[in-house]
């Protein structure tokens, strides 16, 4: 993705958040004496869920390799929002409050409701399926704006979901596309690939 046009500063704490050091070059890490940064994480799932410890370890691993560590030159304000969008959209506003130098978003929900509260603050989205469909960016090649991050979803990977539908279950004439339109406006990316493929996988 292309970077936007942040301050200096920000831009290069940004690299080491999204874990963009390997597309961004990056120069060293905070020095001796320089002020403490302040990022501000909205997670969309539950705090206590497995799966959510690990995600959240990885990313202070990840960070302390290139040399921050929390409690130390970064504090970290976390917030969970299990809940949805309206839960969300509660924590972003007490996150863009405490005034970071960065917002990390993990989910749709969560990146949407940071996004909606500030237009200055960087923010860096992850886990998100359909960052242009979601309004998080302008485009994939230049994502404008406060925003930039990365998305976990191949659009192409809805057609071969259901040819392995298919070939399970091979009489099959219909299938249903579930979604829920706070999270996944239209059906996100999903739901276009899947009127795509089934016009030929369904009818064959």
């Amino acid at each position: 993705m292309k970077r936007t046009s942040l301050p200096l500063h920000r831009r290069k704490f940004i690299t080491l958040l999204g874990g963009a050091a390997a597309a961004w070059p990056l120069a060293a890490s905070a020095q001796q004496g320089e002020r403490v940064r302040r990022v501000g994480m909205l997670i969309g799932y539950e705090e206590n869920d497995p799966e959510t410890q690990a995600r959240v370890a990885a990313f202070r691993q990840g960070l302390e390799k290139l040399g921050w560590t929390e409690g130390g030159n970064i504090r970290i304000d976390y917030r969970f929002a299990p809940a949805g969008p309206d839960e969300a959209q509660v924590y972003a506003k007490e996150l863009v409050a405490l005034r970071p130098d960065v917002l990390v978003g993990n989910s749709t929900p969560a990146s949407a409701a940071l996004l909606r509260e500030t237009r200055t603050i960087p923010i860096v989205f992850a886990g998100v399926s359909d960052p242009v469909g979601s309004g998080l960016v302008a485009s994939i090649a230049r994502p404008g704006g406060n925003t930039t991050g990365f998305t976990n979803f191949e659009p192409s990977l809805t057609g071969k979901w259901l040819e392995l539908l298919k070939e399970i279950a091979p009489g099959i004439v219909r299938v249903a596309v579930i979604f829920n339109p706070k999270t996944a406006p239209g059906g996100g990316i999903i739901f276009p690939w899947s009127v795509r493929a089934s016009g030929s996988l369904i009818r064959s």
